[in-house]
């Protein structure tokens, strides 16, 4: 029996990919060559060693056909609870939050990370298997949110507040996509943010207001108020804004990643980019991630297979909500939440876990770049 043939893949997505990651690679090493001043090339080696890794992720995810994930949600969902469980008991502190698991003195994981595309293949997974019964309230939508809640749950005992927005977001987004009643999400995004503002409420009184959370909402408002303070990170970001001005200082040449803005090469990269490529050089660096993430769109919508599409949605979804609040943040468009901009910034955990997850969106692109009488062939039976 002659086995069928697979198609290539999306030559521009993964043209893009690389483009951003090798973008993100030179960042990465401008950003951080104050970080250890007897080896400035410390953090870039560490970040090409997981560029390395992860591509070889990507290359394995993309040569797997995307059903067979659908085969491995129980066990990636059991892994990534035990994980995110471990993480208190374990972990390693890092900013406030308790989020990285210590392999051995040179590599850390961040389990947090792994349950975004987990969570990802379990929603496509469950709803592409309801069909219409996913529309029933009861039956259809309270279980996944169950599973979704309990892993949110795990997360904020962390806490990491910035990767459980990107996750509830990117679920949202499947779920809508999924064919789930409007009126349902309504209810349960009014109820959500009821319940948020109480848990804030609450939060606030039981620590006096004295928390980093509160601090990094208020200095939103007005990081002038406290600029040595809560508002410190977001008064450096926005003066690295301000020095790039119009064409840039010109790469390497920032000032302020000179022990000035804190996690320059990591949360706050975006400033550095803005500072050194200026506002026509950021501009086209926001036009090329755009392309990016609407070329990963059409790839996913393209599929004729429910599960790849929600799949593929989920994936665009998750790297562009993260993508939105890392940018959102350190502009102060938004409150500042603290997560890394995917494929841009130094995180090994992050670059290995989106470049497995493109790899499943390139295998994905595999399925509509069959040979056309495949195609046909498939179609008849």
């Amino acid at each position: 029996m002659t086995t069928p043939r697979r198609g290539t893949p999306d030559f521009l997505l993964l043209f893009l990919t690389f483009s951003l990651v090798c973008f993100g690679l030179a960042f990465v090493f401008s950003a951080s060559m104050a970080y250890e001043p007897n080896d400035p090339w410390y953090m870039a080696i560490r970040q090409a060693i997981y560029i390395g890794l992860g591509t070889i992720a990507m290359f394995f995810c993309m040569n797997v056909d995307f059903r067979k994930f659908q085969k491995w949600v129980v066990p990636a969902l059991f892994v990534v609870v035990v994980l995110l469980l471990l993480v208190p008991i374990i972990g390693t502190g890092v900013n406030g939050a308790k989020s990285w698991i210590r392999i051995g003195g040179f590599f850390s994981v961040q389990p947090t990370e792994f349950a975004k595309l987990a969570v990802i293949i379990y929603l496509a997974s469950i709803i592409s298997k309801k069909g219409d019964r996913f529309q029933d309230f009861k039956r259809g939508l309270v279980p996944p949110l169950v599973v979704i809640g309990f892993i949110c749950a795990l997360i904020m005992l962390q806490p990491d507040l910035g990767s459980t927005m990107v996750l509830v977001l990117c679920a949202m987004l499947i779920i809508i996509v999924g064919g789930a009643q409007l009126k349902h999400v309504f209810y349960l995004s009014a109820g959500g943010g009821v319940f948020l503002t109480l848990v804030g409420m609450i939060y606030y009184i039981a620590t006096d207001g004295n928390s980093h959370h509160f601090a990094r909402f208020s200095a939103y408002f007005n990081p002038w108020a406290d600029p040595k303070g809560s508002g410190f990170h977001l008064v450096q970001s926005l003066y690295a804004f301000g020095h790039g001005g119009l064409t840039g200082a010109g790469f390497g040449q920032s000032i302020q990643k000179l022990h000035y803005l804190p996690e320059a090469h990591n949360d706050f990269i975006f400033a550095i980019i803005g500072e050194e490529l200026g506002f026509i050089g950021t501009s086209l660096f926001l036009l090329a991630y755009l392309a990016f993430l609407w070329r990963g769109l059409i790839v996913a919508l393209r599929c004729q297979d429910t599960f790849g599409m929600l799949l593929g949605v989920g994936i665009v979804g998750m790297i562009g909500v993260q993508a939105f609040i890392n940018m959102g943040g350190v502009t102060n468009t938004i409150p500042l939440t603290g997560v890394t901009l995917p494929l841009i910034s130094y995180g090994g955990t992050s670059m290995l876990t989106s470049l497995a997850a493109l790899g499943i969106l390139l295998s994905i692109s595999r399925e509509y770049n069959k040979p056309e009488k495949e195609r046909e062939t498939k179609k008849r039976a």
